[in-house]
């Protein structure tokens, strides 16, 4: 943030579905720790559905003001009911009512679904708490390597990967 990255929390995630076919797009990082790094979504889109086949994913987390990024490749878990209401509950009323109004990655008709379906929730809701919705929560990549890049001049970039091993993790420089 300090760099003046718009969103460094941008990160792309990569799923494939269980006959390999890939797919990435962009989530929001909510959180790293000895766990993992989590993100929040619909279980029902494309990613989460393409989780359900194959628990795998890659993350990159891009911030090219400081030309760096970081890689992730890990197993896939949800996160608890417990975790995903606190997050939930967390986000601004409109993204909490969107989170319901939104069957994320299906074909819809027109906005005016969307909208319309958000003003009779916020109508549904109004002056009370909004319920997590079942098929809404967390997931948590468990990072098995972690790649760190930082761009030098003439390619001479650093790369110093992690791997997860049985006690600890190995470190290992890269060619760029």
């Amino acid at each position: 943030m300090a760099a003046g990255e718009i969103l460094p929390e941008a990160m792309t995630v990569a799923t494939s579905t269980r006959t390999g076919e890939p797919s990435a797009r962009m989530v929001l990082l909510r959180g790293v720790d000895e766990r993992g790094f989590g993100f929040f979504t619909n279980y029902d889109s494309q990613k989460g559905r393409e989780l359900a086949e194959n628990p795998r994913a890659a993350l990159v987390v891009y911030w090219p003001k400081l030309g760096r990024q970081v890689r992730v490749v890990g197993e896939v878990v949800k996160q608890s009911a417990k975790e995903s209401a606190a997050y939930f509950h967390n986000r601004p009323l409109a993204s909490q009512l969107s989170a319901w109004a939104s069957p994320q990655s299906q074909v819809i008709p027109n906005r005016t679904v969307l909208e319309d379906s958000v003003a009779a929730l916020s109508k549904r809701y109004e002056g009370g708490p909004v319920p997590l919705p079942e098929n809404w929560g967390g997931y948590r990549v468990i990072p098995e390597s972690i790649e760190f890049w930082q761009h030098r001049e003439n390619r001479l970039h650093d790369r110093i990967r992690y791997s997860r091993q049985a006690k600890g993790w190995r470190i290992e420089r890269l060619a760029p």
